[in-house]
């Protein structure tokens, strides 16, 4: 009979050395891939050592995308790949930042928890710190908890997390931590060789810490021979086969196969004394690849948007497209347009050849007037149009502006006195001061109207999406919209907020509020991104099929 005993996790740490963007958030995707494949409960938690509460205020040129969790955590972008790997749902305990656990043992010391004593780094942040570690792995759901540590090992604002992984690591048994850390092994090419050095000095900054790493994993554009990988063990002070060699790959998805070669996951078992007899189930992950890999057809879609010189700020965008053209086993060739180059006059030039253009979220009025004009072409020339939150509030713009007549309709957010607010402050926004943490944000209902395009997309009429705005359709103007041909398709059934919009008149042109990108996962690609690939495919076929004629009629 199984045992109903309370599940104790045992606890990954992954720390990265050398320089920043190795991969430690697709090397801990990978492992907790891998073990999942094998049968076993694992999550991946992110500890970031800046000082933002949560990176939900940062602009995206600083740190790329704002991940929202259903529960309404404004996270790194790393949680996305957390989720779209192993498809499991993470929250707010999955990413924790140096800001959120001194606002923790800040506000507890004015409450007076500390009965008068001196409030410390060690014992009272390290404290707080290996609280937040162990909690995911204490609710009795996990058998493996992987903690990927941000920054690079000797960074300053790293060193409370380092010294809170060793403490976790020097109270808990033996074969219940263990420590992966992520170096460079570069070539040079003056030199036609592979050097070790960077990887010594950063295992060596981590034994300042006091942190013995138990595998290395090394980021190399080159193959690390035999007699590499026995230096690098002698050196740093490891077996030599926990000297693990990830080299470069074409997509992030192949890594997992990469990491399964390199046996990472039947390490990390041995290491942490779990006994799993089960082979790794990829069947599903490698026909996805198979699918990414050797497309039939390709589309480009142009991403209109204001932060295109940044790709990660439109991460789960970009990540949604690939899960989609697997799905349509179609590459999807992505046109980056900055929406401030944009105008009426260039439109034509600039998105004429796309097969589907899709208008990006956003904040502000930097580049408002280029995401218009786009709009506009798609609209009036029939192309695939996708738009997402800001992006279908444009939409609402032009709808009203240019077919309503409307000229002056615009969202209060980027013109407090226009005559026609078809987009407005959400009512429980109008107080709010504080920025961080307080707009819509997490999953809300919406029920879909029947025989719509939305409806077909997702083949039911209730659906939970996740959200991040202030800003929403002024229901003042539904009736209106609803008799021009704009029509909303998808409502917040407690609130009667719009969720969705569409025009029945044009073959594809989806407007929502929420953000499906958010969960969109290798396993379950998003439906709208999956018709919208496919209706792009269409386009492109028939636009294909017409140029064929005509060259045959001459």
């Amino acid at each position: 009979m199984a045992s109903k005993a309370r599940k104790t996790a045992k606890y990954i740490f992954v720390t990265g050395g050398v320089t920043s963007s190795l991969g430690k958030g697709i090397i801990a995707s990978s492992l907790a891939k891998l073990l999942q494949a094998r049968g076993l409960s694992v999550t991946i938690q992110k500890f970031d050592p800046y000082l933002n509460i949560d990176p939900g205020t940062m602009n995206p040129y600083e740190h790329g995308e704002c991940y929202v969790t259903d529960d309404g955590a404004e996270t790194d972008l790393d949680l996305g790949h957390y989720e779209r790997f192993l498809n499991v749902r993470t929250s707010q305990a999955n990413n924790v930042t140096t800001g959120r656990i001194y606002h923790n043992v800040i506000t507890a010391e004015r409450r007076g928890d500390f009965l008068g004593k001196t409030v410390q780094v060690v014992p009272h942040i390290t404290d707080e710190l290996k609280r937040n570690m162990l909690l995911l792995g204490q609710s009795g759901d996990y058998d493996i908890v992987i903690t990927e540590i941000g920054g690079c090992v000797g960074d300053i604002e790293s060193l409370p997390f380092l010294e809170a992984v060793r403490q976790v690591k020097f109270e808990m048994d033996e074969q219940d931590t263990l420590v992966i850390h992520l170096t460079l092994i570069p070539y040079l090419n003056s030199a036609g060789e592979l050097k070790t050095k960077p990887t010594q000095h950063s295992v060596r900054m981590l034994q300042e810490s006091g942190i013995q790493p138990d595998i290395l994993v090394c980021r190399t554009e080159h193959p690390l021979p035999y007699d590499i990988r026995k230096k690098i063990a002698l050196f740093c002070n490891v077996q030599v086969n926990s000297v693990i060699e990830a080299m470069d790959a074409d997509t992030i998805y192949a890594v997992p196969l990469l990491m399964l070669k390199e046996r990472l996951d039947q390490r990390a078992l041995y290491m942490l004394d779990i006994y799993n007899d089960k082979d790794v189930d990829l069947e599903s992950w490698k026909t996805f690849l198979s699918r990414l890999k050797n497309p039939i057809d390709s589309v480009r879609i142009g991403l209109v948007g204001k932060y295109v010189e940044l790709h990660d700020a439109y991460k789960s965008i970009v990540e949604s497209f690939i899960h989609a053209g697997a799905a349509n086993e179609c590459k999807v060739n992505i046109e980056w347009i900055h929406s401030e180059s944009l105008t009426a006059e260039n439109a034509v030039e600039k998105l004429e050849n796309l097969d589907g253009v899709l208008v990006a979220p956003g904040f502000g009025e930097r580049g408002i007037e280029g995401k218009i004009a786009a709009i506009q072409y798609v609209r009036e020339n029939n192309i695939p149009f996708f738009g997402i939150c800001l992006g279908m509030q444009m939409a609402v713009i032009e709808y009203a502006r240019n077919v309503i007549g409307w000229e002056n309709a615009h969202s209060v957010e980027m013109d407090a006195t226009t005559s026609h607010p078809v987009i407005h402050l959400m009512k429980d926004q109008k107080d709010v001061s504080n920025k961080g943490g307080t707009m819509r944000l997490g999953a809300y209902p919406c029920r879909i109207k029947k025989d719509t395009l939305a409806h077909k997309i997702y083949g039911k009429t209730n659906i939970s999406e996740r959200h991040r705005h202030r800003y929403e359709f002024n229901n003042k103007y539904l009736k209106e919209f609803d008799e021009k041909g704009l029509v909303a398709t998808g409502i917040n059934p407690d609130n009667n907020l719009v969720e969705m919009v569409e025009m029945p008149s044009h073959p594809f042109y989806i407007g929502v509020q929420f953000h499906p990108e958010l969960k969109s996962t290798v396993m379950n690609p998003h439906p709208i991104f999956v018709n919208f690939v496919a209706a792009a495919l269409a386009y492109s076929t028939q636009k294909r099929s017409v140029g064929a004629l005509t060259s045959v009629s001459h």
